[in-house]
């Protein structure tokens, strides 16, 4: 391995001679350059001590042979491990906690998690030898006993020390295993590939239906299944003709385009048997941070059940990193062929850089996966949000700077799979009008893309997507003089799984957010089925809820993240972090995190994607009805609302926005909602002034008399 000191996967790697000899704060000062995250100054205080303890550890072995790597990065899992070491054929993993006495067991939990994510996503680490160690540096004991785990897999039970016994435990491991095989000397820039088993919580979601909480199965399937056949049918063709293909899947709110990615990527992984076919395996990605996160636990703790159930050995951190395999964040999948490119980059063309890649014999220096299927792929960046993005450094882990990125996110991810030497498939699920974020690009991008710079893809479209709600309705358009373009009906999925008792919400909900004459008459069909109620008092909102829901049905408070007046309702907003979104999702009824309290409401952010039993939309003055259309305000933050002006191509963007973030709400729920507009407050104070002039009866009152006149029934 050559010296290099950086590379975009880690902050500083050496050969054991070379680290020993760099000065402490010239070390000190690469991590200190490189680290991209919050609380640098704790950083800095455990890399001190980390640097002289390693120092002391290594200085016996001072020799070419070894390798020392500090904060190396698992970019799919958006982890980095304090240091490896590479020794004698061995993976030494190593965690630190500066300044602890004691051991606990989430500390151990830890560093076994960071040995096992090198085992099975780490190509050049699958053969070697792996060893975990916990160093809590004021801890006075050691690990008296070195052997491997219960479960053949070549990594190490993991080891606990203090400080000053790090030396002898690492001595104990290279003569307890003295003849192991080399590693590889590209190790560092190992391609990132699944082991040979593929979660078994996904399949469990297919085989048993389990995880209601996110999938459930009520309606008729057979569109869902016709879908996933046409998909299946165009991987096998691209495989056994060495081809390119591109496939757009669209689908009402609800209609289960998630549920296709995921049964589409276990098929494919498995097609038919009980193990995994070799490099042929798809993987399920979304840029969606609740829902992967929100998917991620529901089928990792359904799995832990029911291995629990059958006795079997396993804890729920195991779960987690088996789901974790399949369905991954968008952006850490981006960043690992980020970190492959030349930079800066020259001419406005991307180049794969040889010194941090390694061409793979069929998958040249693209990514192991020859599938990947994008979840709400119309969410993709815009190459202005991407390029700024990057320009200041804003990647997952390490600071890796990137000026003058020349693609949006659409064209990077065609680009990454078009690395391949040999075939690839890309699937697109897309929602129409559900473009929610500032510098999401629509699927009009991932079009553009494909004519422009990617002729040579064969794409597999739905007809809906030359309607209005995709693309502005300008696919036909930017079709036209593309030849190479196969339309299908089975790649629509046209029936809601999610409102399992009437499937013309996501029909209603359109019709009423464009005022279509429509929107009574759809709303008399569905309301038997499935009902749909209005209230200007959110304690009655409560109240029907709490009637409405039983056993383990989940409901919840819905507000568009424009929404500002809410507190004075007793509602409080859910924090934005994925954590929170979790326990909001999936705690019981008895917790206080869980929707069901009714407490917290969740955005359009944080529910895109995801679904309830029964909601309430809180309505609030971002959006009201004035003279028979829409008018869009944001609050200034302290006494009053700004109309928001379509004058701008920006502004026209956030308005779009503003709208699909209730269209986005609207179709949350499975079985029924209720639609809050509140009454404002109508209060005056002794001198003749509006005691809340942010909260005017006005603000409201047109949007309540416009639902009111659709014929939706107030309580």
């Amino acid at each position: 391995m050559n010296n290099i000191r950086s590379n975009p996967r880690c902050l500083y790697n050496n050969s054991f001679s070379g680290f020993i000899i760099d000065p402490e704060m010239s070390i000190l000062g690469m991590l200190c350059e490189r680290y991209h995250g919050a609380s640098l100054t704790t950083a800095r205080e455990s890399w001190k001590a980390e640097i002289d303890i390693m120092k002391s550890t290594v200085f016996s072995y001072e020799d070419d042979r070894g390798r020392i790597i500090f904060e190396y990065d698992i970019p799919r899992l958006g982890k980095r491990i304090d240091v490896v070491l590479l020794y004698k054929g061995i993976i030494f993993c190593i965690e630190f906690k500066v300044g602890e006495a004691n051991i606990l067991e989430a500390d151990v939990d830890q560093v076994l998690d960071y040995a096992l994510d090198l085992k099975n996503f780490h190509k050049f680490s699958q053969n070697n030898l792996i060893v975990p160690i916990l160093v809590a540096t004021k801890y006075k004991s050691c690990s008296s006993v070195v052997q491997m785990s219960v479960y053949d897999d070549r990594v190490v039970n993991p080891l606990v020390t203090g400080e000053e016994h790090l030396f002898s435990l690492i001595d104990a491991v290279l003569k307890k295993f003295p003849n192991e095989p080399d590693i590889d000397t590209n190790w560092i820039i190992s391609p990132y590939a699944p082991t040979p088993t593929i979660i078994e919580a996904a399949r469990s979601l297919y085989e048993n239906h389990s995880v209601e909480d996110i999938t459930r199965h009520e309606a008729d399937k057979v569109s869902t299944d016709r879908t996933i056949a046409y998909i299946l049918k165009v991987i096998k063709e691209s495989k056994e003709q060495q081809k390119k293909s591109i496939c757009f899947v669209t689908g009402v709110p609800g209609a289960g385009k998630t549920l296709v990615g995921l049964d589409v990527a276990v098929k494919q992984t498995y097609q038919g048997h009980d193990d995994p076919v070799e490099d042929e395996g798809a993987v399920y990605l979304s840029g969606n941070g609740p829902l992967v996160a929100v998917l991620t636990e529901a089928l990792a703790q359904d799995n832990y059940k029911k291995c629990r159930e059958r006795k079997e050995k396993k804890k729920i951190t195991d779960s987690r990193r088996e789901v974790s395999k399949s369905i991954q964040i968008i952006h850490r999948y981006r960043d690992i062929m980020l970190a492959k490119i030349k930079n800066p980059v020259e001419n406005g063309i991307l180049e794969i850089d040889p010194e941090k890649a390694i061409r793979m014999e069929r998958a040249g220096f693209g990514e192991v996966e020859h599938v990947a299927i994008f979840d709400e792929a119309q969410r993709s960046w815009t190459h202005k949000r991407l390029s700024d993005y990057l320009k200041r450094g804003g990647t997952y882990g390490n600071k890796l700077k990137v000026p003058n990125f020349p693609m949006s996110e659409a064209a990077f991810l065609i680009w990454s799979l078009d690395q391949r030497e040999d075939w690839a498939t890309i699937v697109c699920l897309v929602g129409g009008g559900q473009e929610i974020n500032t510098g999401e690009a629509g699927i009009s991008e991932w079009i553009k893309a494909v004519n422009e710079q990617f002729s040579h893809w064969e794409v597999h479209i739905s007809p809906k997507l030359t309607e209005a709600e995709y693309a502005e309705g300008k696919v036909n358009e930017l079709l036209e003089d593309n030849h190479n373009v196969k339309y299908s009906e089975d790649l629509h999925l046209g029936v809601s799984l999610r409102s399992y008792r009437a499937e013309k919400v996501s029909a209603f909900v359109h019709s009423l957010l464009t005022f279509d004459d429509n929107a009574s008459k759809i709303y008399d069909e569905i309301k038997d089925r499935y009902p749909i109620v209005l209230t200007r008092d959110m304690d009655k909102a409560r109240r029907w809820l709490h009637e409405k829901v039983r056993g383990t049905e989940r409901t919840g408070v819905l507000v568009t993240k424009e929404a500002a007046r809410f507190k004075p309702l007793a509602i409080h907003i859910l924090p934005s972090d994925v954590e929170n979104a979790v326990h909001w999702f999936l705690e019981d009824k008895a917790d206080t995190r869980s929707s069901n309290y009714l407490e917290d409401a969740a955005t359009e952010i944080q529910v895109q994607g995801l679904e309830l039993d029964y909601t309430c939309v809180l309505w609030d003055a971002d959006m009201r009805c004035e003279n028979g259309e829409w008018h869009y305000y944001s609050f200034n933050g302290n006494t009053k609302w700004n109309e928001q002006k379509g004058n701008t191509e920006s502004n026209q963007e956030k308005i779009k926005y503003m709208l699909n973030a209730y269209r986005v709400l609207l179709t949350r729920a499975r079985a029924g909602m209720i639609i809050c507009v509140p009454e404002g407050n109508p209060n005056k104070t002794p001198s003749g002034f509006w005691e809340d002039s942010t909260r005017l009866p006005e603000y409201y009152d047109g949007t309540y008399k416009y639902l009111k006149s659709i014929g939706i029934e107030e309580i």
